[in-house]
């Protein structure tokens, strides 16, 4: 009864989704988890200022628990706010649908993403880049494959493999390396040269 009432309350919100997640319901907007109901009780996602308050007002976090662990996730039980309807509930879930909308857009855009989350790229080749005086991902794109090659062969020597040119450049193209076609290759070379 629970789940049908706040899944109806959050319409007002605008659109979002549902999907099973922990054994219950997790809403989701813009591809972000802001409410998870779980046996009748309704959680909301905290984050910044919203954590303390939730906590002030009494809610304890969600425990998922396992067969050998619990794990405590960033989920406040509001089942007795959203019962009471208590004036704050509709603050609290929008500011809970705001947080988690604006920390899924960070954690997809480019100022968070790291060289080594590229395709292609892992640790070790992205501190070869850094070495060769390119601090991120929008600055390696910018400069593009051939570039960077040639500041990391300038860093290391002439003897480094070409396949990293290749690397870089399906990391910029989103694509694994080895289905980059011989005229892009051709063409990447002609640029280093």
């Amino acid at each position: 009864m629970t789940e049908q009432s706040f899944i109806q309350y959050v319409t007002k919100f605008g659109d979002f989704q549902k999907r099973s997640m922990f054994g219950g319901t997790g809403l989701f907007k813009d591809d972000a988890m802001f409410a998870l109901i779980s046996n009748e009780r309704v959680f909301i996602r905290g984050g910044d200022n919203l954590d303390e308050e939730l906590c002030d007002l009494g809610c304890e976090k969600y425990r998922h628990v396992k067969k050998q662990t619990t794990a405590t996730v960033n989920y406040y039980d509001i089942t007795h706010i959203f019962v009471s309807r208590d004036d704050m509930l509709d603050s609290l879930v929008k500011q809970s649908i705001d947080y988690s909308v604006s920390q899924r857009k960070f954690k997809r855009s480019s100022a968070n993403r790291r060289l080594r989350d590229l395709p292609n790229m892992q640790l070790t080749l992205e501190r070869m880049v850094k070495k060769a005086g390119i601090d991120d991902v929008d600055e390696f794109i910018e400069l593009g494959a051939a570039q960077v090659f040639s500041r990391v062969k300038q860093t290391y020597g002439s003897d480094v493999d070409v396949k990293l040119l290749w690397k870089f450049a399906g990391a910029i193209d989103g694509i694994h390396w080895k289905l980059i076609q011989e005229p892009q290759k051709r063409q990447l070379l002609d640029s280093c040269a």
